[in-house]
């Protein structure tokens, strides 16, 4: 680098040379250099949570008589800017970095302070005046918190919510359309296409429940708990005034951690929403897995549902065409499930006061949200909106499904009717020429004993 484009700058532990036109300053350049190890950055939504958290705190501290008018005001505008996203590239440091996150929350000190110089011309210090009342140890899991928040509210709950809305649609729709039903994937008794797309459905919404069950103990902040848990250096009514701030400024109803031992030394909540997200990768993978057999084929195949057609699948056989939304979404549930891992990892490493894994936990954790909620758009109206049904196929598989002499099983035992169904699939005849050969029924009553629609209702069926 040319030393002509450098200014130095100092901390505690010395001078530093860092870039000329950067916000940012001594600590920030030394976790630059010491830490190259993955060209991963902190998400979006960690940068905008050090912004509203360090807004409100200024806030906090006006408001306690604690910090400068002139000065506290200065630093929530700058705060305010950095939340917004404009000064994203003076957040340059990797997330494997310092287990306590120390190096973002001084990035974050420093390009405020630096910012709020630059507005006001004022003397603003990053520890004394931009990090007043806090700690790293309490600010980066509030920012995970509050972050991880932000994501559920805007990004994650909604796409869920519409993939909820799709799916009750659809199996409206086609409640009507009798299928073979699949076990082990083997034929079955029959299903409504309603009734299998209303299990997806079903998935969603507890998926949906799951998450608002754990958003309380995610609204939860340690915020005031400073170094170690007892809010050395920190005004008793600092951490709720931050608290009040974050909740008015984003429209979420976030409470002060009742116990912040608990929230600084672990990641419990982190851990538990991960597992949730988890959860809903795993109904997603199932979802989009069905899609993938439904629509296989389309001549050798189930050919039960043509998929949208949205790209060439192959670059040497013309005319194929892949489910690739399905295929997508389970690549991005594989991703979560390997971030989970990662995440129960790291919450098992609060070492008395403090987890030092910190900074992986907010990537992966905020990652997973992301990924799931676009997964769940791009199934929606990518896939599940849009499939048509091959009901001529459907209609002839179920029609050969010799498993539906099942339906005999109380008029003619069970015996009787597995050597029905043995000899039908042996011969590949229909079912109903055999059970009209091997049994005493009449047509008229297999006919109605055998209705496909009727069998997908449940209960014992009348002679």
């Amino acid at each position: 680098m040319n030393k002509k484009t450098l200014r130095t700058v100092k901390d505690s532990m010395g001078e530093m040379q860092v870039p000329e036109d950067a916000l940012y300053g001594a600590q920030t350049q030394r976790a630059i250099e010491n830490f190259p190890l993955s060209g991963i950055t902190m998400p979006r939504l960690m940068i905008q949570a050090m912004g509203l958290i360090k807004g409100a705190a200024a806030k906090a501290n006006e408001e306690l008589k604690l910090l400068d008018a002139k000065k506290a005001d200065t630093i929530i505008d700058a705060a305010t800017q950095v939340a917004s996203g404009k000064f994203d590239k003076e957040f340059p440091l990797d997330i494997f970095q310092t287990g306590s996150g120390t190096s973002t929350n001084m990035n974050a000190n420093e390009v405020i302070a630096q910012l709020a110089k630059n507005l006001s011309s004022l003397d603003i210090h990053p520890n004394d005046d931009v990090n007043m009342s806090q700690s790293s140890n309490d600010v980066i899991p509030t920012a995970i918190h509050v972050s991880a928040s932000i994501a559920i509210h805007e990004h994650l709950l909604p796409a869920l919510n519409h993939l909820l809305e799709v799916l009750n649609k659809r199996a409206k729709e086609l409640n009507n359309v009798t299928k073979t039903g699949r076990t082990h994937l083997m034929d079955a008794m029959p299903v409504t296409l309603g009734q299998e797309i209303s299990g997806w459905a079903a998935q969603i919404q507890a998926g949906i429940e799951r998450i608002e069950a754990v958003r309380a103990h995610i609204q939860a902040l340690a915020i005031g708990g400073t170094a170690v848990g007892t809010g050395i250096n920190a005004h008793p009514e600092f951490g709720q005034r931050v608290v009040a701030a974050l909740s008015q400024k984003t429209g979420i109803s976030f409470t002060a951690n009742k116990n912040r031992f608990e929230g600084m030394s672990s990641q419990d909540a982190a851990v538990a929403l991960s597992g949730q997200l988890k959860t809903i990768a795993v109904s997603l993978m199932k979802i989009s897995n069905d899609l993938r057999w439904m629509n296989s084929g389309p001549l050798a195949g189930l050919g039960e549902i043509a998929l949208p057609a949205l790209q060439p699948g192959s670059s040497i056989m013309p005319g194929k065409v892949n489910p690739v939304i399905p295929e997508a979404v389970c690549m991005i549930c594989a991703q979560v499930m390997g971030n989970d891992t990662a995440i129960t990892v790291a919450g098992q490493s609060g070492n008395f006061q403090l987890n030092v894994m910190l900074p992986v936990i907010a990537h992966n954790l905020l990652q997973s949200i992301s990924l799931l909620s676009n997964g769940a758009k791009a199934l929606a109206d990518k896939a599940i909106a849009g499939f048509t049904v091959n009901t001529a196929r459907i209609n002839e598989q179920l029609s050969r499904n010799p498993i539906l002499v099942t339906a005999l099983n109380t008029v003619i035992g069970y015996e009787l009717g597995a050597k029905i169904a043995k000899t039908a699939y042996q011969q590949g005849r229909p079912l109903m020429d055999v059970a009209k050969e091997m049994t005493s029924l009449s047509e008229t009553e297999l006919q109605h004993l055998l209705d496909p629609a009727k069998l997908t209702q449940g209960g014992v069926p009348e002679k």
